[in-house]
């Protein structure tokens, strides 16, 4: 018997006759080791007590390139990618307080405050996510799951997340009191591509995502951990 290969479908040929019989497309993808070109769309919030009222929006791209073939057995059958994904549009809503201005004065016991000044509201910035190591799982007929863990880089067009309310405190407001307009993203996920054709996906994913400036700024105050759901459109090539 002569088995071969071509695009999406695996030819049988045993002595004078053939059979032709259709490969899922997530098979078909398997072995190809394709590129992997998508748009997605992705919001969620924050989920620990003091950022459970931050909220996030995105719109971006993808690229990733499947770079090894189907390994292991069973369920756990699937293959490796490296992908990147950049987010041009990235918006964060968080809650706006009072803040001082505060700076030394000539005399060292003494610093100067003006304000208070309305601080927080809503963030806009870029991100980018250049190293995503993905696992998909390539067992099923046209669900092809994935794990993945992250982590990226974000600006903001302001210090992010802006910190300290009410009177003056020389913790929040002093002159060495600010925060980065430069945070890290480490994150972890899961998702879904569904093939709605040879080629083509649907795809679904969650991702945890912990936002840190690594102390960049005078102060870190970061989000611990919020929970982002994103929806786009996948080409393999």
């Amino acid at each position: 018997m002569v088995v071969a290969v071509f695009g999406p479908a695996l030819i049988l040929a045993t002595g004078g006759a053939q059979s032709v019989v259709q490969q899922s497309p997530v098979q078909a993808e398997a072995q190809r080791r394709p590129w992997e070109m998508g748009v997605l769309f992705q919001g969620g919030k924050g989920v620990t007590d003091d950022r459970d009222s931050f909220q996030f929006f995105m719109a971006g791209v993808h690229l990733g390139k499947v770079l090894t073939h189907e390994l292991g057995r069973g369920a756990f059958r699937g293959n490796f990618e490296y992908a990147a994904e950049l987010f041009p549009y990235w918006q964060s809503n968080t809650p706006t307080f009072q803040r001082y201005s505060c700076l030394p004065t000539a005399n060292p016991s003494f610093i100067s405050c003006v304000g208070p000044y309305t601080v927080g509201g809503t963030f806009h910035g870029i991100t980018a996510t250049p190293i995503i190591l993905r696992w998909n799982f390539t067992a099923k007929h046209r669900l092809m799951p994935y794990a993945q863990a992250a982590g990226g880089l974000l600006w903001t067009n302001h210090k992010y997340p802006a910190y300290g309310e009410g009177p003056v405190n020389l913790g929040n407001d002093g002159p060495n009191a600010d925060a980065s307009v430069w945070n890290f993203t480490p994150q972890g996920g899961i998702g879904l591509h569904y093939f709605t054709r040879p080629r083509q996906s649907l795809d679904f994913g969650a991702n945890g995502v912990h936002i840190s400036s690594a102390s960049l700024g005078d102060r870190n105050p970061g989000v611990n951990a919020s929970v982002q759901f994103s929806v786009g459109y996948s080409w393999w090539k």
